[in-house]
């Protein structure tokens, strides 16, 4: 039997515009490069991996983003779409605790940026607790049985693609207000 769909995440697609958004960009051919998940539709639950330090791309890891500050407000005209999908108590629960549980030992998880560099040459490349943004998404997803059949190499746009998710919002992130 089927559990009865009624909570809400959020799939937020962005692009700043920085120099590693862009280098993703040129390579993917795509409009968005960056890939969050949020817990509650004003985005205040944000979640992803990405630069720890919104001045140096450099140091990256598990991130609780937020549009008022940190890098999204560093960078003002960080163009996004945010997609709602309808889950399950149980599939939101699961969520809420792995994440709950990063936040709580965030400082074992790292920034996938060899699996990032794999991409460009078709190959998946995986360590234990490194994921870049799409693939802790996925993870998220996977872990709940959500049922949104990623790709191995994911990317950021691959969540577009899911008839799924609800497209909410697009326009700048900074003018999103909460549905």
């Amino acid at each position: 039997m089927k559990n009865k769909s009624n909570k809400k995440i959020y799939i937020i697609l962005s692009y700043t515009g920085t120099i590693p958004s862009q280098i993703i960009r040129m390579y993917t051919k795509a409009e968005f490069s960056h890939v969050s998940i949020s817990l509650d539709p004003k985005l205040k639950e944000m979640y992803s991996f990405a630069r720890l330090n919104p001045y140096n791309p450099f140091i990256a890891g598990f991130v609780h983003e937020d549009i008022e500050n940190g890098t999204f407000s560093r960078f003002q005209n960080t163009k996004a779409e945010i997609y709602s999908l309808d889950i399950s108590d149980r599939q939101y629960r699961k969520i809420k605790k792995l994440i709950k549980n990063m936040v709580q030992n965030k400082k074992i998880y790292k920034y996938n940026l060899i699996g990032v560099l794999a991409i460009i040459f078709n190959i998946r490349y995986r360590r234990a607790n490194y994921f870049y943004c799409a693939e802790f998404v996925k993870y998220l997803m996977d872990e709940a049985e959500v049922g949104l059949k990623l790709p191995d190499m994911v990317k950021p746009m691959d969540f577009r693609r899911k008839r799924r998710l609800k497209l909410e919002y697009k326009g700048l992130l900074k003018d999103y207000r909460a549905i």
